[in-house]
């Protein structure tokens, strides 16, 4: 015989008929609980939600920290719409310091053809730069003048902003021009306002030390170094950086030439004074004097009483 299976439907569909049904009761009961305006009624909601509410703090948290979490959320959003406004201004900082220092050059570039002298006593002249030697033992350039133009040895040249090395080598068409970056550069210099001399010997790097400081805890970083004139090397006042203080801690020169575009020179003429021997040839006699009068001293006539 065949045994009669009763289906599970049998016996969850009065049960949930029966849940539903007191669901929809107390449902109910609590729309007329909260809608009875009498005093004994709100005495019972007060007294009810005093005693219900506490215990179902513990059901509330969820709904705490996921208010807290967008809250969270909603900051990081705007934190980082920030990071990325910051970001595009630094990008057009970036941009805008590229077309400062490009403008820079120009003007120096203007200056230049403008005969815009440093110092009223120097002249100079302009040369284009025709190669690098591209060694990493010896930095110098090229130019396109030489003895033809009056160039002579050890004559400084500048960017139009920064002193940039020194004349070492001519020919009749091109001079070689040796870095201050070279190994073997040296020249006096100054750093202001302290006053105080030194010496900036090149290293093949970018940014040369400062040696031989008179006292070095005078110089700071962000001071201004100018050739000191010490030697006749240079022209005393040429600018050629600003002082830093390098990993190493020692001091060293942030050049102001821009080593990077490298197209035109200026070398300026510093002819050298002419050394004096005799110090009594200062005092020039007049050509128009007679030889007695340069050779004879005058005699004031004696002065008597008559007279």
């Amino acid at each position: 015989m065949a045994k009669n299976r009763i289906s599970p439907d049998e016996y969850t569909r009065p049960l949930r008929r029966i849940l539903v049904g007191m669901l929809v009761l107390a449902l109910v009961a609590i729309f007329l609980i909260w809608r009875i305006d009498s005093p004994r009624v709100e005495r019972f909601r007060t007294a009810l939600v005093d005693t219900m509410v506490p215990s179902f703090e513990w059901a509330l948290v969820p709904v705490t920290k996921t208010v807290d979490m967008f809250e969270s959320f909603q900051s990081y959003a705007s934190l980082y719409d920030q990071n990325q406004e910051l970001r595009r201004e630094l990008q057009q900082m970036k941009a805008w310091k590229e077309a400062a220092l490009q403008l820079e050059q120009k003007n120096a570039r203007l200056m230049d053809l403008n005969q815009v002298r440093l110092d009223p006593k120097l002249t100079h002249v302009t040369g284009v730069v025709l190669a690098d030697s591209g060694s990493p033992f010896r930095q110098s350039v090229l130019l396109n003048v030489g003895a033809r133009d009056g160039v002579r040895d050890g004559w400084a040249t500048m960017d139009g902003i920064g002193l940039v090395g020194r004349i070492s080598g001519v020919g009749d068409r091109t001079a070689r021009v040796i870095l201050l970056t070279d190994s073997n550069s040296r020249i006096p210099v100054t750093a202001q306002p302290s006053g105080q001399r030194g010496l900036l010997s090149g290293d093949n790097t970018a940014r040369p030390p400062l040696e031989f400081v008179e006292k070095p805890d005078l110089v700071r970083p962000g001071d201004q170094v100018v050739t000191s004139g010490d030697g006749g090397v240079f022209p005393a006042g040429l600018l050629v950086g600003t002082v830093v203080q390098g990993n190493d801690r020692r001091l060293r020169v942030a050049l102001s030439a821009d080593y990077e575009r490298l197209e035109f020179l200026r070398v300026l003429r510093s002819h050298a004074m002419e050394p004096i021997t005799d110090a009594g040839s200062l005092v020039a006699v007049p050509a128009d004097t007679p030889p007695s009068v340069q050779t004879e001293a005058p005699v004031a006539a004696p002065v008597t009483a008559g007279q």
